[in-house]
């Protein structure tokens, strides 16, 4: 496609035949700000930063990179003595920081991480395995992978840490902490009206006390960083609970605008003096977060999932292929895709979150979704995964899990029946006759299902990216583990 225009990563259309670095440098001129924010993402999701002045970039910055980072400080990078590190900025994630202005005016870009010395990638760079994971779809014979992540979060007015004795009877999120928000029935509500347990999808004001919030949440992601959106709206949940829809874009792109949404939503937040909150399960008996992730496979203009003469869902063999490897792995997938141990205070039955492994149309109790709108679009046709949560790191995530979706169709991985029942409401007996398999109940249950199913992610995740993140994440199930809850003080101090 020589010439077409193209959507860069959150950043203004550039023509392919362009220089992007000539024109990112014309732009950063004539933007006049005086200093230039620059990003990364480490291997825990979190979304990393340091200025720069702007008189300091020019065009051996965007190739090769700029050297400014401290590996062994950054959780799952280098060692003390192998710490020099390069951030590259790409061009193409030009966007500006509006509430910089006072500074003089802030831009920004999203690196790519490289080796000190060398100048290779960084084989732990969360962007640098979604970059490579593209490659192994280019080989596989997708000229591009199109992802749709939905990304849901809360927006609290307070979050405050309660004393002992109030722990358990006030602490909606379980762990001695109070939530405090105008929409919540546990609280007065200033007159908005209190949004109840589970009757928070689609509200209007004024009980949808954040519209507001989120409106000015996504001017920001349209005008400052470029990112085409679909919808927001308040989600199920009281307390706050909404989601922003981010339009189709390639599989870097896709986790650059996930980063870009949490990062505005919490700094749009704090300005209101409120807390944002991506963490999965916050709130004790009300839906928690999820991040679903729309995605679908094309050989050039052509959807490889489409398939018009398939009367169940219009989805070809390859794209059910696809779906037999994230069925067949989704319990290895757990470990990437749900990454803390409150995630699976939501992979419980009853508040929409797919506990249950299997795949369906429209069936929202099903992990494995194809949603089904409308007939006869080919350009519409994906698979909805609906497992991932709020604290997933986009980049791994979708990497993840377009490798199990390749290993499905090379191993023709066939996903069986679709189910077309409410799993929830399935008894144990008839879940076993129809092969429904659950998915784990804990982080360290994910992590043993990683380690004995983690083959199929060695095209993209090196050994020893994967040996530091078990590291790691075993040891946050291990000091939630050695910890005492405040609810079981109240259910076993008499025992």
């Amino acid at each position: 496609m020589a010439g077409a225009v193209v959507q860069g990563t959150g950043a203004v259309e550039i023509e392919e035949r362009a220089d992007p670095i000539e024109a990112t440098l014309e732009r950063l001129k004539s933007s006049q700000a005086r200093w230039v924010e620059l990003f990364y993402t480490d291997l825990l999701g979190g979304f990393n930063h340091l200025h720069v002045p702007s008189s300091t970039l020019e065009r051996e910055s965007f190739e090769e990179g700029i050297p400014k980072l401290d590996g062994s400080s950054v959780p799952g990078f280098r060692r003390i003595f192998e710490s020099d590190m390069l951030l590259r900025p790409d061009p193409r994630s030009f966007g500006s920081i509006p509430w910089g202005a006072p500074l003089g005016g802030t831009v920004r870009y999203i690196c790519d991480i490289l080796e000190g010395s060398s100048g290779q990638a960084y084989a732990h760079d969360p962007r640098g395995v979604a970059r490579r994971a593209e490659g192994v779809l280019a080989e596989a014979g997708f000229d591009r992978s199109y992802w749709g992540p939905e990304v849901e979060f809360f927006v609290f007015d307070r979050v405050r840490l309660l004393p002992s004795a109030d722990a358990v009877r006030d602490a909606w999120g379980g762990s001695g902490y109070a939530l405090e928000s105008a929409e919540a029935p546990w609280q007065e509500n200033d007159g908005h009206g209190a949004i109840r347990f589970k009757e928070g999808y689609h509200r209007s004001a004024p009980a949808d006390a954040l519209e507001g919030l989120r409106s000015e949440v996504c001017n920001v992601l349209s005008d400052s960083f470029h990112i085409r959106l679909d919808a927001h709206h308040h989600e199920v949940a009281t307390a706050g609970q909404g989601e922003i829809n981010i339009r189709f874009d390639e599989l870097v792109p896709a986790a650059d605008h996930v980063q870009d949404v949490r990062f505005t939503v919490r700094n749009v937040a704090g300005q209101h003096g409120k807390v944002a909150s991506f963490m999965p399960k916050p709130v004790f008996g009300d839906n928690g977060l999820g991040l679903h992730m729309n995605q679908s496979l094309w050989h050039g203009r052509e959807n490889a999932f489409y398939d018009p003469e398939d009367r169940y869902a219009e989805l070809s063999q390859t794209g059910r292929y696809y779906a037999g490897g994230l069925l067949a792995h989704a319990r290895a997938l757990c470990a990437i895709t749900n990454p803390t141990t409150n995630s699976y205070r939501r992979l419980v039955p009853g508040f929409e979150a797919p506990v249950y492994i299997a795949w369906s149309r429209a069936n929202r109790s099903a992990n494995v979704r194809v949603p089904c709108y409308h007939r006869g679009r080919p350009g519409a046709k994906r698979l909805e995964y609906r497992t991932p949560d709020s604290a997933a790191n986009a980049y791994l995530a979708e990497a993840a899990l377009s490798l199990a979706g390749l290993d499905g169709l090379r191993r023709k991985l066939d996903p069986g029946d679709p189910v077309d029942e409410d799993i929830f409401r399935l008894s144990p007996a008839r879940r076993r006759e129809l092969g429904i398999r659950e998915l784990p109940g804990s982080l360290g249950e994910a992590l043993e299902e990683l380690a004995s199913d983690g083959e199929f992610l060695r095209p993209v995740f090196p050994a020893s990216l994967l040996e530091t993140y078990e590291e790691l994440k075993r040891d946050e199930q291990l000091q939630l583990d050695l910890r005492p809850h405040p609810y079981e003080f109240y259910r076993y101090l008499d025992v």
